[in-house]
Formats: C-alpha cells, structure tokens, sequence
C-alpha cells in the first residue's frame, strides 16, 4: 500500500538564511498553528578554531518572540572542529504557539550557518511547500525516464 508523500504531510520554511559571524542568530518565528512538531535542521560552514557555539530552541506566546523562553534540555553544543556537520532538533508537542531557533555564539569566532523548519502534523493537507521568493519545489509521482 502506497502513504502519502511527505511534501503533502510537512510544512517547509527557512529559519535562517546563510551568514557568517560571531553574533548570536535568531532564527525566524514558526507560528506551530500550522502543525504540531517542528524539526529544525542546522547545517554549518567553516566554524571558526575556538569557537562556543550551541543551538536551542525557545518559546513563547507573543507573534514577535518578544516573550521568548529557552526549553529545557533542548541545548546542543556545536565544536569548534564541526565544520561542515549538520545538526537537529526535534520539538515535539511544544507548549506554546511560536517557537523559534536560536544560534548562541561566543561573540568573538565567527561560525557561517544555515537552517530550515520541517514542521509536521499538519492540520491542513495537503501542506502547501511553494512560497514566493522564498520556497520552491515540485512532487513527482512515478515519473517515466527522460528530459529532466
């Protein structure tokens, strides 16, 4: 039996576009009315010999994060010798309406980074992944070989 796909069934949206430095990043605010859970996946560059870099999550009830919490335990320590590793974490079921990621650096190394929200458990399917100037993609079911 065929499941559905999984572009249908997650909403997709950028955290934090690529930059280098040494300030802290906020990632952007994830309105989680849109689903239950959201996986937010953190790829970095070069990190700078040195650097304390840790991800974590926060949230907090205000669209604007002004209100901003940490989560307990959702803390992970980034090496200065992770170049070019990927790194994860999966809320689940949080307590309030936004959330966001959020990049802590040392202030002095520069770390480059990027990252992404895979937010699931839709309440509306299917999820709608296409988003001006911002998301672009495509579902392809089956297809025969040939020009791409």
């Amino acid at each position: 039996m065929r499941g559905e796909n999984l572009s249908n069934l997650v909403n997709i949206r950028s955290a934090l576009d690529y930059a280098s430095g040494s300030a802290d990043r906020d990632g952007a605010v994830l309105d989680m009315q849109g689903g239950h859970s959201v996986l937010a996946v953190v790829k970095f560059a070069t990190i700078a010999a040195g650097a304390v870099t840790t991800i974590k999550m926060q949230q907090g009830d205000q669209a604007n994060l002004s209100d901003a919490v940490d989560l307990e335990g959702t803390g992970l320590s980034v090496a200065a010798d992770d170049d070019n590793q990927v790194f994860w974490s999966d809320l689940y079921l949080p307590t309030k309406r936004y959330v966001r990621l959020y990049i802590d650096k040392d202030g002095s190394n520069a770390t480059a980074e990027m990252a992404f929200y895979i937010q699931y458990g839709p309440k509306v399917k299917p999820c709608d992944n296409n988003i001006a100037d911002t998301i672009t993609g495509e579902l392809h079911v089956s297809p025969d070989a040939g020009t791409a």
